[in-house]
């Protein structure tokens, strides 16, 4: 475990519900990739996310599925994309190619703010 934040680092961390509504390969990735594009609701919209996920998911399995993705990060080019946003997952023991996705139990608003 690495060193506790603060309450007030943590609360800077914006994560939010949003639906992958478009999947896409990413043949340009270094490492096995998806495209995703993530509707976060009216007040933030929709933002793109590369996440390497395709050990786990088929493209067709993560469309109108609900995740939660860090929305304050920098933009991040990889390869000839602009990644805007973080998904979350949980990192499983045969390394970050193995990665399970948060999500919430339930239908919810998009958009909702995790804290």
């Amino acid at each position: 475990m690495q060193e506790n934040l603060t309450w007030n680092e943590f609360m800077r961390v914006d994560m939010r519900v949003g639906t992958i509504i478009e999947v896409n390969d990413f043949p340009k990735a270094k490492r096995p990739a998806y495209q995703l594009i993530i509707d976060f609701g009216y007040e933030i919209g929709v933002r793109k996310s590369s996440a390497q996920i395709t050990k786990r998911y088929q493209k067709e399995d993560l469309v109108n599925r609900q995740v939660i993705a860090v929305v304050n990060f920098p933009k991040k080019q990889i390869a000839n994309f602009m990644s805007e946003c973080l998904v979350i997952g949980a990192v499983g023991d045969k390394g970050e190619d193995d990665v399970v996705l948060l999500q919430p139990d339930f239908k919810i608003q998009n958009g909702l703010k995790i804290g």
